[in-house]
């Protein structure tokens, strides 16, 4: 069933993200006259498709090879490679016949449309799930560092003020790709404030033990939602609404940690701190052979204040985390082609992508899920390399400048060119996937 849930949620999160990328192409190219002939979502590969419609003059339909969607348009040199209707005279109602900077905002809006998609999805998330954020102004005690802050140099008690000079507002800023992809953190520290680096590496680190293992506020813990009758939590003595503050002596906010921990010492007791109203326990809790103690939880901040999010400030952080999005893939790419980072681990295809959507329904994670992809989609459909949306403007472009226009056959060889990397880096993401998770 797992397996099903993922394979739904991958195939309903694609099809929002490309639906709505076309439908940018599609508007822009109607919006300047110009005729789409066909508008589907995923490719009706050698003609076979699910269905189809005809309105107009464009045919309307669903195929059956879910990598992606196309329109295509009259009088450009696409995907369908349609020499023959390049070789008639060029009609009035064709993306050729169309002045250069039309011809521009038709090539970007899907890429335009995938990021206002992404900020829309982003600023919902905050506004309609996460509902409130943790200001730094109210953690008044400063953090708690765990092992990987301890080990770029922060320490207990510490106020983050600021990353890379700017001030920091919310405190889950400190835990963004901003900071793990490495940034310089200023730190009050006894009244006196002094910069913490953190390397470009770091983010290798928090893929290993998680994001919740580098520093939390003083008085954060993990809440216990639900202890299982007849496992090793209830033998023990557990309760719900417990909060866990330590695990076998080390600090603890990160659910990821937590479960790595839990699930190292299989058939050995772990020693639980909690906390159950005013009084700290010690519990230890003998882990089952398949690695579980039969608990829910969820990571919580403490008795803090927490600000609620207006529209306006959804939509300004939802902004803000969106980009930030698009800038941990460039300096993601920046470590491959550094030879800092092997393309293998980095690189997800479907089914990698399948698997961090999950095998159960959340739709919050849906979302923030998708949100993110429609920003990744927007990045690498820019990139400069002919078939994508990048290398149609970087031709125009090159048209614009010089005043000429690119020999149709130079464009047709870029587009060949062009579809050869796209489906060489296809068959090598999801032959990595089947190595990653059938094989190795």
């Amino acid at each position: 069933m797992s397996g099903l849930i993922m394979a739904a949620q991958l195939i309903l999160g694609l099809s929002i993200l490309v639906t709505l990328h076309e439908l940018g192409h599609y508007l822009a190219a109607r919006a300047f006259g110009i005729r789409v002939e066909k508008f589907y979502l995923f490719f009706d590969a050698w003609g076979f498709k699910f269905f189809s419609f005809r309105k107009g003059d464009t045919e309307y339909g669903i195929g059956w090879l879910p990598l992606g969607g196309y329109v295509k348009i009259s009088g450009m040199i696409d995907e369908s490679m349609d020499k023959e209707q390049m070789a008639q005279p060029a009609q009035p109602w064709e993306f050729r016949s169309k002045p250069a900077w039309q011809r521009l905002i038709v090539m970007v809006a899907g890429v335009v449309m995938n990021v206002i998609l992404g900020v829309a999805i982003y600023t919902g998330v905050l506004f309609s799930y996460d509902k409130n954020y943790l200001s730094n102004d109210s953690i008044n005690d400063g953090i708690y560092a765990f092992s990987l802050g301890q080990e770029v140099g922060l320490a207990a008690g510490d106020k983050v003020v600021a990353i890379d000079g700017k001030p920091v507002v919310r405190f889950e800023d400190v835990l963004s790709s901003r900071v793990i992809f490495g940034s310089t953190l200023t730190v009050e520290r006894n009244g006196k404030n002094l910069e913490v680096v953190v390397p470009d590496n770091f983010y290798r680190k928090t893929i290993e033990t998680g994001k919740g293992n580098f520093v939390a506020p003083f008085r954060a813990g993990l809440i216990i939602d639900s202890v299982v009758e007849g496992k090793p939590a209830a033998a023990a003595g557990i309760e719900k609404s417990d909060r866990i503050i330590s695990i076998n002596g080390e600090r603890t906010f990160s659910m990821e940690r937590t479960r790595k921990v839990i699930g190292e010492n299989k058939g050995r007791p772990i020693t639980l701190e909690l906390v159950r109203a005013n009084d700290t326990l010690m519990i230890q809790p003998v882990v089952s052979d398949s690695g579980i103690i039969g608990i829910t939880y969820h990571s919580d901040y403490g008795n803090y204040a927490l600000t609620p999010y207006s529209a306006g400030t959804a939509f300004s952080y939802g902004s803000s985390d969106a980009f930030e999005a698009i800038s941990s893939n460039i300096k993601g790419l920046k470590q491959i082609f550094s030879g800092k980072e092997k393309a293998s681990e980095s690189i997800q295809g479907p089914i990698g992508i399948a698997t961090i959507y999950g095998g159960v329904w959340d739709w919050r994670r849906f979302w923030a899920i998708t949100g993110l992809l429609s920003m990744v989609l927007a990045f690498m459909n820019i990139l400069p390399i002919p078939a994508l949306d990048g290398g149609h403007v970087l031709f125009l472009l090159v048209e614009v400048v010089s005043g000429r226009r690119l020999p149709d056959k130079f464009l047709e060889k870029a587009q060949v060119v062009g579809m050869i990397i796209l489906l060489s880096l296809m068959v090598y993401t999801v032959g990595n996937d089947i190595w990653k998770h059938f094989i190795n």
